[in-house]
């Protein structure tokens, strides 16, 4: 459990967090862990979840979706277009949404930010639009706000979501190949001014040959600034 008004975030590998709110609220961000070769054996079942939130429809952020929210019954927070591709396949409690939008779930607000990168669902052996792919900045019951950037490449608005919403932490991929890598990733830190960054979307697959090791190199200018290094399953 978190410490008493703190919040807990454990990295499950690729792009799937488990965050423990302050009151207690389990939220999954990115829905891959049955199949997910990085996350842990022992924790690719989970018996609860309060909410749970989608970046975008690539099977590395979606696979589980439909099997944990009939199962678990979460509040399901994505795109407008995901969330009828949800429905049409008997997941209730879907809440679509568009970017610039917040939402509360569980306690926590929840806004959907823009992110660069392609949507696409697989389904049936054939790809279906599932929206634009987005990221979200959740800010938690004792003011903690927490950036999770989904794939992305760096973009100029991230200095806008510094100003709008001042998150304290970023996770922020780097493997670079289909989203940025640590060179664009370190550069992604100073415009979202964070202190924290916990590196994501590395290493599961050969062509994600960024590294947190060339994150830090790469962000040598930054003051200040703290790689969070977890292993799947650790936790911040």
């Amino acid at each position: 459990m978190a410490e008493k008004g703190s919040v807990r975030i454990t990295w499950l590998g690729h792009s799937t967090f488990l965050t423990l709110s302050v009151t207690g609220k389990r939220i999954l961000i990115d829905p891959w862990v049955g199949g997910n070769p990085a996350t842990p054996e022992a924790m690719k079942t989970l018996d609860r979840l309060d909410a749970m939130l989608i970046t975008h429809g690539h099977f590395d952020h979606i696979a589980d979706a439909v099997a944990l929210a009939t199962s678990l019954e979460p509040v399901v927070v994505c795109s407008y277009e995901t969330s009828v591709w949800l429905e049409s396949k008997g997941v209730g409690h879907v809440l679509g949404m568009n970017k610039g939008g917040t939402v509360e779930v569980a306690g926590v607000k929840v806004t959907m930010v823009h992110a660069e990168h392609s949507c696409g669902i697989l389904d049936d052996g054939k790809v279906v639009y599932g929206g634009e792919a987005a990221g979200y900045v959740m800010e938690f019951e004792n003011g903690y706000r927490v950036y999770h950037a989904g794939d992305t490449n760096i973009f100029g608005g991230m200095e806008l979501i510094a100003r709008l919403y001042r998150p304290d932490l970023a996770m922020l991929p780097i493997g670079g190949h289909y989203t940025m890598g640590p060179r664009e990733a370190a550069m992604a830190c100073g415009l979202l001014s964070v202190r924290t960054v916990i590196p994501m979307h590395y290493g599961t697959f050969p062509v994600l040959t960024g590294t947190p090791a060339d994150l830090e190199t790469e962000a040598t200018g930054l003051k200040g600034l703290r790689v969070v290094r977890l292993k799947p399953g650790e936790s911040f």
